[in-house]
């Protein structure tokens, strides 16, 4: 504990600004607060705090008086560890229906170097074309360069070429469940820095160099929906969600079993299974019902009844999935790896279910370790806040606000241009 741990993006170690960075990982069933210190090429947490959500549903606000007192509790316990005070916090979104958008822009060069000034009109009118009508766009990011014949280009700096293009992804969220989101932050006297895709969080938390690379699939299995985030040569390229999460599961026990919500969860928790493979015995569980006290009026079922109950909906929520991965045209395209993070993805036989479901090789996404990360919060559910953390001590604001670029000047503009166009990934 006493070392800090190495970050390694593409195998280099970035820059980091030095200084504290604040991640917030709003979800339907919980909040979740990391507070770190970044170095040169070290990032170490110093408070970790999760608290259960209130006034969310679906990822959206729906009472901003609960969700803010959520948001405060939870900071308020994470500054407590670390000893420190917040101002900016970098903040996930799931709400709002996200969508990807796309756009690609070329340029004529007529044969001069590729400068800072070139790229810096080119990806400011692919930008301008990233839009979707009655959505808001957050961290729009180049994808891929293509200099006259040669596609695939990474950075394009120096190059000597005719025409020049780039092709860029956003991702489109519609305006007031984002807007009411940024409320409640603020409502507890937090500026949001900015706003990232959950999923894209979580695969910098989770994802491998060559999975990156290569193609993989996030599987965000959340309280209230269930976030897809494509990832194909080191970038986002495909971002969707499923309005079905865990809390939907929580819902179908509690009416099945007539429980009250409370106990449905627990008994989902404890007992409850994906796959009838994975039981043993025929087991029975006792259930409290609504309305009634004392043990005796207990229903008591058989664990097989809780797994088809909980088999269904997760069958329902991966078949969904899959209908939009193959329309997206990435079910293939992206290869054959799923990393399933999430508190939802922590039940048994989950795992299993997907890579049958999916017919893909899966595996259970947990975030890198760092100094000072207590191993309580190393888990699937903590991916998005590390994952936040990360991406908040990689690159600088005026990348991850690439409204404020256009303001940038000549002073200084190779640091942010080089990071822009290498990606987060290098």
């Amino acid at each position: 504990m006493g070392e800090a741990v190495r970050l390694k993006t593409g195998g280099e170690i970035p820059a980091f600004r030095p200084g504290l960075v604040a991640a917030l990982d709003i979800g339907s069933s919980k909040v979740v607060c990391l507070i770190a210190r970044a170095e040169q090429g070290a990032l170490r947490i110093l408070g970790a705090a999760l608290r259960e959500s209130q006034g969310l549903r679906a990822a959206t606000v729906t009472s901003l008086a609960l969700a803010e007192e959520s948001i405060r509790e939870c900071v308020a316990a994470a500054e407590n560890t670390a000893d420190a005070r917040i101002q900016n916090v970098l903040v996930s979104v799931s709400c709002g229906s996200p969508m990807s958008v796309t756009s690609r822009t070329t340029m004529a060069l007529d044969g001069a170097l590729v400068s800072d000034a070139h790229l810096r009109e080119l990806l400011a009118e692919g930008r301008a074309k990233c839009v979707a009508e009655g959505y808001d766009i957050i961290q729009p990011a180049p994808t891929s360069y293509v200099v006259d014949e040669a596609r695939g280009v990474r950075d394009p700096s120096g190059m000597f070429g005719q025409r020049i293009g780039v092709a860029m992804h956003a991702v489109a969220v519609k305006p007031s469940p984002l807007a009411n989101l940024k409320l409640a932050v603020e409502r507890c006297h937090l500026n949001v820095a900015a706003t990232l895709f959950a999923p894209f969080a979580s695969g910098l938390a989770i994802l491998t160099d060559d999975e990156k690379q290569l193609g993989a699939t996030v599987i965000d299995m959340g309280g209230g929906v269930t976030s897809i985030a494509v990832f194909l040569e080191g970038h986002l390229v495909h971002a969707d969600v499923v309005p079905i999460g865990g809390q939907q599961v929580t819902d179908d026990l509690a009416r099945m079993l007539a429980a009250p919500l409370s106990a449905a969860e627990r008994a989902k928790v404890l007992y409850g299974a994906a796959l009838g493979d994975l039981e043993v015995g025929a087991d029975v569980v006792a259930v409290p019902q609504m309305g009634e006290e004392g043990d005796e009026n207990d229903l008591r079922v058989p664990r097989s009844m809780l797994t088809r109950i909980i088999q269904a909906r997760l069958e329902e929520i991966f078949a969904e999935v899959q209908t939009r991965l193959r329309a997206s045209g990435y079910d293939v395209a992206a290869g054959r790896r799923v990393v399933l993070t999430g508190g939802g993805c922590q039940l048994a036989g989950v795992r299993e279910l997907a890579g049958r479901m999916l017919n893909k090789q899966v595996r259970i996404g947990r975030p890198q370790s760092f100094a000072g990360l207590p191993a309580s919060s190393a888990g699937p559910d903590y991916a998005t806040g590390v994952g936040l953390l990360m991406a908040g001590a990689t690159m600088p604001p005026d990348v991850l606000n690439p409204e404020n670029i256009a303001s940038q000047t000549e002073t200084g503009s190779k640091g942010w241009l080089y990071r822009l166009t290498r990606g987060l990934f290098g």
